[in-house]
C-alpha cells in the first residue's frame, strides 16, 4: 500500500451495523427524507448521531391501483445514536418542536443541531431556524429569531455550518420553482440576519435534492441534484469565502461515476463520500456507481475500483454483489464520526428501509482535520471561531471575546445559559476535530520526552544560541541593506543601509492578502516539448529587469513538458540527502508563494543565479512554500526546478508545508494549473508536481553551524539526526510528528514565553520557546536556526535573541558566517548618510506613515486585536 498514490485509494465497502435499543419506541424504524447529523461529545456522552424527521410510511406502490407512491407518516421525532455504545434512544426535548417535516436540512454546531425548511402534510415548513440543544442532559428546542427576510420556505435544499461560523443554505424548491440561490447567516454577528450571497466564479445551476457538506477548512461542497427539467446532475461545486468577504463558487474537477439526486454525501477529511441516489424517473443508481468518493485533495472521483475516468454504466454487470445491492437506495441520510461513515434508512423502490450501514474511510487518505491541514486551509475564510475551537484542544474554556458567540441565536427566544452553551458548542466540535490528531499522535508513538509544541510561521528566521566550536561564530550584521520598492521623487532603486534597531515594526507579522483564487477556466492548445527544456524555461523566465506576466494568463508549458521537467529534477533530488550539507556563502530565500514578480525583483537588486550573475561564487537556498496564494506559482516552481537542473550543486530547494497536495489543492496552485493549462493538463501537471514535492530535501546545514528549515523544531525534534532519518519520498500523513513540526511549527509570541504552547494555526500544532532553541543548538553544536513559513512587517525578525524572519527579503550568509538581511522595502530619500542625517526625526515620521499603509498586524508579545494571532484572518 505504501507505494500507491494517496488519491488512488478506492471508495469503501459498506456493511450492516448491528445496533441496540431498550424499547421499540427508541428504534427509529423505517423512514426516508430524514436527516442524520453528528454532534461532538459532551461531559456525559460520547459522539452521537441525531436523526430527525422524515417519512415513516408509504401509500400506494405495488399493492395500489394508483400509479406511483406517496410518502406519509411524516414525523418530527428525534432519535439519538450513541457511537460508543451502539445504542438508539428516543429523545423528547423540552420546548416547542419544529412541525413534522421531511426533505428538510440540518447542520451541527458542536453539541447542537440546527434545522431549517422542509415539507409536511400542511405544505412547506417555515424558514425558521430551530436549534436542538444537546449540551447537557436537559435537551431543549429553541427557535432562533432572525431579522429581515431570509431564504423563505423551501424543501429539497441543503444547509451546513461553514468555517464553524456561517450557516450557508443553497438551492431547493420553494413550491414554485427550483432554486439556485445561496444564503449565509453569520452566527458571530448579532442581531442574526440572512444575507443573500452573490458569489463569483462558476455558479451551479438551479437544483433540488442535492447534497452539501462542509469540509473542516471552510469549503462547502455542493454535489449533484435534480435540475428544473427533472434530470439528475453529475457536477460538484465548492463554495468558499475569501479574506475580503467575497464568496466564490469553483467547479470541482474530475469525472463523476454517475449523475444523481436524493443521494447522501459527507466529508471524512478531504474525501467526500457519496452514496446511493436516484436517476431520472426515480430509478435507483445501481452497481459500482452507487458508491463514490470525490477526493478534493487530488481533484478526482473514485469508486470501489479506483480512479473514475468516465461515467459508470450498469452494462455488463452480471455478477451479483450484495454490498452494492445494499447501496441501491435514495432519500437516505449519512453522517461521519472520525474515519467512519454512517448511513440510515432510505427508500428502495416502494420499500422504506430501517437498516444502519457503516464504512471506513481509507486510513491512508489525507485527513483535513489533521493538524497539518486545519491551519493553512482555513486561511481563505475570515472566521475567528475556528481558532477558538483549536484552542479547546488545550483548554476547555472558550475564549471570552465573542468569537464563537453564534449559539445565542437571539436573546428573545433563548436564555443566557443557552447562549453560553451554544458558544461552548464550537469548542466541543473542536474536540471531535482533535480526535484525529490524538489518534495520529498515538500511532506515531513518539516518546514522552520528545513531545513538545510546534512552530509554524517564519520566512527566514534565525535563532542564535551558544556554540561550542572555536571557529568563527555566526553573527547577525547590525545593518540591513534596503532597496526602495518604488520611486520617491527621482530616487527609485536607491540602495541604503539601516540599523536593524531602526525597524520599529520588526517582528510584526503580516496577514497575506493575495488569496483571491477566482480565475476563469480556459483551454489551451498543446505544444511539442523541445530539446533542452530547462534551458528554454530559464531563457523565458529568468528576466529580472524585464519579466512581464503573460497578458492572457496562458502558461507556456504543457503537461508533457511539466512531466519532463519534474522527472529531470526528481532524479537530482532523490540522490541528495534529506539534510543538505552546504558551504558559505549562501543566499537564503523565504516563502515565495507564487510571487514571481517579487522573486525577479530580489534577483535584480541582489544578483541572480546565472553565469552572468553571481552563481559562480554564491549558492542559493530556498526554504519552501513555492506555490499557492500568489498568481504565478507555475512560473515560480518551474524556474526553480530548471535552475536546479542547470546548477545542481549551487541551487538548493527544501520543502515547505505548501508542497503537499492536500494543502495546495486549496490555496490556489491546483486552480492555477487548471485555469492556465486547461482542466485535463492542469490536473495532470498539478499531480505530477506534488509527486515531485515528496522527494524534496527537508533541511539544510550551512558549515555545520546554521540549520535551515521551513517551520521549526516544534515538540519532537531534538537532533538533526531525527530529520536525516526521514526517508523520501515522503507524504505529509506518513511523516508523523517530526515532519509536521519541521514544516508547521512556529516560535512563541516573544522570548519571555518558554517551552511549548498551542499554536493558533490548528489543533495539535505548537509554538516553541527560546529555551527549546538554546537546548537544540547546544545539543547539536549549532549557532543559528534560519526558518521560513511566516510573514513579518519589516521582512525580518530576531527570535531567541537573534532570529531573522524574512518575507520580502533575503538573508546572505557570508564566508565569515556574518548574516546580512537584504530587503526591498521602500525608503525615503536621505539628505545625507543614514548615520549623520540631521533629519532622522523626519525620516522616522515617514517610516511611521509608511507602516500605516501596511496590513494591520500584531507586534509579537504585545496585546493583540481580534483579527490577529488568534483568528483565521491571521492564519
Amino acid at each position: 500500500m505504501a507505494g500507491l498514490k494517496p488519491w488512488l485509494y478506492p471508495a469503501p465497502t459498506y456493511k450492516t451495523l448491528e445496533t441496540y435499543w431498550d424499547t421499540d419506541d427508541d428504534a427509529p424504524g423505517p423512514r426516508c427524507g430524514h436527516t442524520l447529523t453528528a454532534i461532538a461529545p459532551t461531559k456525559t456522552h460520547g459522539p452521537r448521531l441525531i436523526l430527525f424527521g422524515g417519512a415513516t410510511a408509504i401509500e400506494g406502490g405495488a399493492s395500489s391501483s394508483a400509479p406511483g407512491i406517496r410518502l406519509a407518516g411524516v414525523t418530527n421525532s428525534v432519535h439519538s445514536y450513541d457511537v460508543l455504545t451502539r445504542k438508539w434512544a428516543r429523545l423528547r426535548p423540552a420546548g416547542e418542536p419544529p412541525s413534522v417535516r421531511a426533505a428538510h436540512a440540518a447542520a451541527a454546531v458542536g453539541t447542537m443541531v440546527v434545522f431549517q425548511g422542509g415539507i409536511g402534510p400542511a405544505g412547506h415548513s417555515t424558514d425558521d431556524l430551530y436549534v436542538l440543544d444537546l449540551t447537557n442532559d436537559k435537551y431543549k428546542w429553541h427557535r432562533v429569531v432572525v431579522q429581515g427576510s431570509g431564504p423563505g420556505p423551501r424543501y429539497g435544499h441543503v444547509i451546513d455550518l461553514v468555517a464553524q461560523r456561517y450557516l450557508v443554505t443553497v438551492s431547493g424548491n420553494d413550491g414554485k420553482r427550483v432554486l439556485s440561490d445561496a444564503w449565509a447567516l453569520d452566527t458571530a454577528q448579532k442581531p442574526y440576519a440572512w444575507q443573500k450571497l452573490n458569489p463569483e466564479g462558476d455558479r451551479p445551476s438551479a437544483r433540488m435534492y442535492a447534497t452539501a457538506s462542509a469540509r473542516s477548512d471552510g469549503m462547502l461542497l455542493l454535489c449533484g441534484g435534480r435540475d428544473t427539467s427533472g434530470a439528475p446532475l453529475a457536477d460538484a461545486y465548492g463554495l468558499l469565502m475569501h479574506r475580503n468577504g467575497q464568496w466564490e463558487w469553483t467547479l470541482a474537477p474530475g469525472v463523476s461515476p454517475s449523475p444523481r439526486y436524493q443521494h447522501a454525501a459527507v466529508f471524512v477529511g478531504a474525501r467526500l463520500h457519496v452514496t446511493g441516489g436516484a436517476l431520472r424517473g426515480g430509478r435507483a443508481i445501481e452497481g459500482e456507481a452507487s458508491v463514490a468518493v470525490l477526493d478534493t485533495a487530488a481533484g478526482v472521483w473514485l469508486d470501489r475500483n479506483g480512479l473514475v475516468t468516465s461515467p459508470r454504466t450498469n452494462k455488463g454487470h452480471a455478477e451479483y454483489d450484495p454490498s452494492l445491492e445494499l447501496m441501491r437506495r435514495c432519500r437516505h441520510a449519512s453522517a461521519s464520526v472520525g474515519v467512519r461513515i454512517y448511513i440510515y434508512g432510505g427508500l428502495k423502490g416502494d420499500m422504506l428501509l430501517d437498516d444502519f450501514l457503516v464504512a471506513e474511510n481509507s486510513a491512508f487518505q489525507p485527513d483535513i482535520n489533521s493538524p497539518i491541514l486545519t491551519s493553512d486551509r482555513a486561511s481563505t475564510i475570515t472566521s475567528p471561531k475556528l481558532n477558538q475551537s483549536n484552542a479547546s484542544l488545550y483548554s476547555t474554556t472558550p475564549t471570552p471575546d465573542g468569537r464563537l458567540e453564534a449559539p445565542s441565536f437571539g436573546a428573545t427566544s433563548m436564555d443566557k445559559s443557552s447562549m453560553e452553551k451554544l458558544a461552548e458548542a464550537s469548542a466541543a466540535e473542536a474536540e471531535a476535530v482533535s480526535a484525529v490528531w490524538q489518534a495520529m499522535q498515538a500511532a506515531s508513538a513518539v516518546p514522552s520526552d520528545e513531545t513538545s509544541v510546534s512552530d509554524d510561521n517564519s520566512q527566514a528566521a534565525e535563532t542564535i544560541a551558544d556554540g561550542s566550536d572555536t571557529e568563527a561564530d555566526v553573527r547577525l550584521h547590525p545593518r540591513a541593506v534596503v532597496v526602495a520598492k518604488e520611486a520617491v521623487g527621482n530616487l527609485g532603486g536607491m540602495v541604503r543601509q539601516l540599523s536593524l534597531d531602526q525597524f520599529e515594526n520588526e517582528s510584526r507579522r503580516m496577514v497575506p492578502v493575495n488569496n483571491d483564487l477566482s480565475y476563469p477556466t480556459r483551454k489551451f492548445t498543446r505544444q511539442k516539448s523541445p530539446q533542452g527544456l530547462h534551458k528554454k524555461i530559464i531563457s523565458t523566465l529568468l528576466r529580472p529587469r524585464n519579466w512581464k506576466a503573460p497578458a492572457n494568463r496562458r502558461f507556456f508549458l504543457d503537461s508533457y513538458e511539466v512531466g519532463e521537467l519534474c522527472y529531470a529534477a526528481e532524479q537530482i533530488f532523490m540522490h541528495e540527502p534529506t539534510v543538505l550539507q552546504l558551504k558559505a556563502p549562501v543566499k537564503v530565500f523565504g516563502d515565495l508563494h507564487g510571487q514571481f514578480g517579487d522573486l525577479m525583483r530580489l534577483f535584480d537588486e541582489y544578483g541572480f543565479p546565472s553565469t552572468a550573475g553571481d552563481i559562480t561564487y554564491i549558492d542559493y537556498l530556498f526554504l519552501g512554500d513555492y506555490v499557492d496564494r500568489g498568481q504565478h506559482s507555475l512560473e515560480t516552481i518551474t524556474l526553480l526546478l530548471a535552475l536546479k537542473i542547470e546548477y545542481p550543486e549551487n541551487v538548493h530547494l527544501i520543502r515547505g508545508n505548501h508542497e503537499a497536495a492536500d494543502i495546495n489543492a486549496l490555496f490556489g496552485f491546483r486552480l492555477e494549473c487548471i485555469e492556465r493549462m486547461g482542466e485535463n493538463d492542469g490536473i495532470w501537471a498539478w499531480t505530477r508536481f506534488n509527486q515531485l514535492f515528496n522527494f524534496l530535501p527537508l533541511a539544510a546545514l550551512i558549515e555545520k553551524k546554521i540549520i535551515c528549515m521551513h517551520g521549526g523544531i516544534g515538540r519532537s525534534i531534538n537532533s538533526v539526526e531525527q530529520i536525516e532519518k526521514l526517508e523520501r519520498p515522503i507524504t505529509m500523513d506518513a511523516g508523523s510528528i517530526i515532519l509536521m513540526d519541521l514544516l508547521w511549527s512556529d516560535p512563541t509570541e516573544n522570548d519571555s514565553i518558554e517551552g511549548l504552547r498551542p499554536n493558533a494555526r490548528g489543533p495539535g500544532l505548537v509554538t516553541f520557546g527560546p529555551d527549546r532553541v538554546t537546548d537544540f543548538c547546544k545539543k547539536n553544536k549549532l549557532q543559528l536556526i534560519i526558518r521560513a513559513h511566516e510573514c513579518v512587517m519589516d521582512g525580518f525578525e530576531r527570535f531567541a535573541q537573534g532570529t531573522a524572519n524574512n518575507a520580502g527579503a533575503i538573508l546572505v550568509v557570508g564566508r565569515g558566517l556574518v548574516v546580512v538581511p537584504k530587503l526591498i522595502h521602500p525608503l525615503p530619500p536621505p539628505l545625507q548618510s543614514p548615520e549623520t542625517s540631521p533629519d532622522r526625526t523626519l525620516e522616522d515620521t515617514w517610516m511611521q506613515e509608511l507602516n500605516i499603509q501596511r496590513p494591520p498586524t500584531p507586534t509579537r508579545g504585545r496585546p493583540q486585536p481580534d483579527l490577529d494571532r488568534n483568528s483565521l484572518a491571521y492564519i
